[in-house]
């Protein structure tokens, strides 16, 4: 009888889980709760001793106060904010769409660009869309785009910062998959890559197909060369240098993630008094905006760990872990299924709650699975799966008709976008979302080849 009941019970603790959460539930306070309902649950079946809960302010601080991950969260969150707030976004899309004006698409292909760049504030998914949205999709329905195009253009282009370095999901995906954080950073690059040369690719067959889906930017008094110059420098080129010493600082050795998030937030900070922004009240606003983002991950976080420590000490893990493999699927369809979860959740709970509620709970299936054979390189199965799982929780934001980008963008777009168009627009972006993440499925190479050429092997 017991033994059933230890089989049973975190079951039905995920489950219980589950229906909070798809029922709307406040995500930190639903973790903290059902972790302490189970565990006295667990008390009153005698599978759960009282004393085991003083072990949690231990682990909290062991998660938080000992991980050289999440100090860099606060910084990292400044850095991005202060980039979208004090105008630096729109300066980029602006200088973009100057150097892009010659072809078609130019300001969905600009967009796709700045996505790239902004990628430190990517993590904040309703941020950077709704960003993204109020900056350029107003200037392209005005220049006669098609709502279809120009939305899931502004959409696809707000979730692939997800994907690059220093993105925020990188640093969660690295501490809960046990990848060292500079093999993450580096083994995204060229995924990343390969997905927004697909959107650019896409952008100018469909411009080049039908012209008048995307007219091209009204040709503009030249600007002097020394004066366009100077513009593309402090628009462009400093954004760039900024994010490139930030990931090169981590990759290189030279700084802890804390640190590297520190200059990035105090590079952030001379951008705005280069570009004349910097004021007390937007200050103030950044860092208001950073401490409420800093208290609603860190509270999840710890949430989580009360969810965790009640479930893997209720034998969680081993439980799921045989329920995946006595499926019987094999290691091909034991990665596709969890792959499958996690795509799905992805339509109703953000990628914060999925790194540190689902991965932990599935790392133990994923870490038995060993595609060295497969990969070529000894070391590299979980930094493959890793980069797989980002791609994953990408595509997730995008798909209808639950992707949080897109209620995201409607929310922050013109009235007359309608939520059919939005869905309409993103559709080949999602289409292209998989095929990337079928060739790196097909080709290892694009996730591992750069780690190891710049870091060697594990």
């Amino acid at each position: 009888m017991l033994d059933s009941l230890i089989d049973v019970l975190p079951l039905l603790m995920a489950a219980t889980l589950a229906v909070f959460l798809f029922a709307g539930f406040p995500v930190a306070l639903t973790l903290a709760a059902v972790g302490f309902a189970f565990a006295l649950l667990g008390n009153a079946l005698d599978l759960f001793p009282v004393v085991a809960l003083f072990n949690l302010p231990l682990r909290m601080y062991a998660n938080l106060g000992e991980n050289l991950i999440y100090p860099a969260v606060p910084m990292l969150l400044f850095m991005g904010i202060a980039l979208e707030r004090s105008g630096i976004a729109r300066e980029l899309l602006t200088c973009l769409s100057l150097m892009l004006r010659r072809l078609p698409g130019s300001l969905a292909i600009a967009v796709v660009v700045i996505g790239v760049i902004l990628a430190p504030s990517a993590g904040l998914i309703g941020a950077s869309v709704a960003t993204l949205a109020l900056i350029a999709l107003p200037s392209m329905l005005a220049q006669g785009y098609r709502v279809p195009l120009a939305s899931g253009s502004v959409a696809a282009a707000g979730t692939l910062g997800l994907i690059f370095p220093p993105g925020l999901m990188l640093f969660f995906l690295a501490d809960h998959m046990e990848v060292q954080l500079g093999y993450m950073f580096l083994a995204t690059v060229v995924p990343g890559l390969v997905l927004a040369v697909l959107y650019v690719v896409y952008l100018l067959a469909r411009t080049a197909i039908d012209p008048s889906a995307a007219p091209r930017v009204t040709e503009t008094e030249p600007i002097p060369a020394l004066r366009f110059a100077i513009y593309v420098v402090r628009s462009l080129a400093l954004p760039l240098l900024l994010v490139f010493l930030v990931l090169g600082s981590i990759v290189a050795g030279l700084a802890t993630p804390t640190q590297s998030s520190s200059v990035g937030a105090a590079g952030a900070i001379l951008l705005m008094v280069l570009n004349r922004s910097l004021s007390f009240r937007l200050f103030r606003e950044i860092v208001e905006a950073t401490a409420l983002m800093t208290a609603m991950v860190f509270l999840i976080v710890m949430a989580a760990t009360v969810f965790s420590y009640v479930f893997i000490y209720l034998d969680g893990s081993s439980v799921v872990t045989d329920a995946i493999h006595g499926l019987g699927l094999g290691r091909w369809g034991t990665l596709l299924f969890i792959l499958g979860m996690i795509f799905v959740m992805g339509f109703f709970i953000d990628w914060i709650e999925i790194t540190v509620i689902v991965l932990p709970i599935v790392s133990p299936a994923l870490e038995a699975l060993d595609f060295s054979d497969y990969i070529g390189v000894p070391g590299l199965s979980m930094l493959w799966i890793a980069v797989l799982v980002a791609l994953n929780l990408q595509a997730s934001f995008l798909t209808p008709p639950f992707g949080f980008a897109l209620f995201f963008l409607k929310g922050a777009a013109p009235p007359e976008v309608r939520l059919e168009q939005v869905y309409r627009g993103v559709v080949p972006f999602v289409a292209l979302q998989v095929a990337g993440m079928a060739l790196v499925l097909l080709f290892p190479l694009l996730a591992t080849w750069l780690p190891v050429l710049a870091l060697g092997s594990p």
